[in-house]
């Protein structure tokens, strides 16, 4: 079965219990990772978790049926997640489901974390149609996805949170819904609720968990980018390495917002003021409004679209090669912001 990534919070807890291989893959890292863990959350009983990586399974494909149908030393139940880049895992996928049905269904679960594939690829293809499978393929969320999650998290955490402040929480950690769970979660603790004794979250509250995250985040890196403010990016680019933030998540974090200025584009009026139009646009996060007009005016039309190519090949070139990943990432920065810095 083979569904967009708009339907999988409602089909999750049904294919938790019928489903037996899930593919989740997809330009957005976050939830692609934030959907496995959900699986591994419905499963009726997960067990130990087993890991393998792609590259493993590409030597020895035969490797995964072997582990679906193993068991641990005491007996209990597994589940088993596999790390793919690409096709790595689809030699593995093809032996497991070559065998008879019934022996998939009495096996142990398999979640394959695909990143770089998409649901064209050969292993989404061999899985689409299967009834024990699950193929989903995760675009970069927008502010109003993410907020309705944050709210969707909150909720399971006994925290009462208006639209707002979810939104905020959402713009905070670039649309990562990861990262957002992480907050939800220091605010529960914080607050000391649960889906027993529930509390009221406040803006205080938010300030009072989030000022760390927010001073050593990403977005400020991301804005410098972007916006082409070369001068700054020096500083932005050593407070990163300072704080030992992910290159790929912050990749992801760029191509989030070259994704959120597509969408405010598709709804701008032909001669409408840019400026005016995100200003008024209650989808943006108030204290985004100023770096987004900016770079709205420097980013449009097939620039807009080659910046999006450009920051896909740059998040390929830092899967495909991890020790080089920090000078890859600081080149890709410093030619993407000069690039808009020529266009201010």
């Amino acid at each position: 079965m083979k569904i967009n990534n708009g339907k999988f919070a409602q089909t999750a807890p049904r294919a938790a219990g019928s489903a037996k291989v899930f593919f989740f893959c997809g330009p957005d890292e976050a939830g692609v990772h934030g959907a496995a863990a959900r699986i591994v959350e419905l499963l009726p009983d997960p067990g130990e978790r087993v890991d393998i990586e792609g590259s493993e399974l590409k030597r020895d494909p035969v490797r995964l049926s072997d582990e679906t149908r193993s068991t641990s030393l005491f007996g209990d139940r597994r589940h088993i997640i596999v790390r793919a880049q690409g096709e790595e895992a689809h030699d593995a996928l093809k032996i497991l489901t070559d065998a008879p049905e019934a022996e998939v269904a009495q096996g142990w679960p398999v979640i394959v974390i695909a990143s770089g594939a998409t649901d064209k690829s050969r292993s989404a293809k061999l899985l689409e149609k299967r009834d024990d499978a699950l193929v989903v393929m995760f675009y970069p969320p927008d502010l109003r996805s993410v907020t309705a999650e944050v709210r969707r998290l909150a909720d399971g955490a006994g925290l009462r949170m208006g639209a707002e402040l979810a939104q905020r929480i959402a713009a905070s950690v670039a649309l990562d819904t990861r990262m957002a769970a992480a907050e939800v979660h220091k605010l529960a603790l914080y607050l000391d609720a649960d889906s027993h004794a529930p509390r009221s979250v406040t803006a205080e509250h938010i300030d009072a968990i989030g000022a760390e995250t927010e001073d050593d985040g990403m977005m400020p890196l991301v804005d410098a980018v972007i916006s082409g403010d070369v001068a700054r990016l020096p500083h932005e680019l050593a407070r990163f390495r300072q704080h030992g933030l992910n290159p790929v998540g912050t990749v992801l974090a760029m191509e989030r917002r070259v994704a959120q200025l597509a969408q405010i584009a598709a709804r701008i009026r032909p001669g409408e003021n840019i400026a005016k139009a995100v200003e008024n646009d209650p989808r943006i996060f108030f204290k985004e409004r100023a770096a987004i007009a900016r770079q709205m005016q420097q980013w449009h039309g097939p620039k807009l679209a080659r910046l999006s190519d450009r920051l896909i090949a740059l998040h390929r070139a830092l899967l495909a090669d991890s020790q080089a990943a920090p000078l890859l990432f600081a080149a890709g920065c410093t030619e993407i912001a000069r690039a808009a810095g020529a266009r201010r």
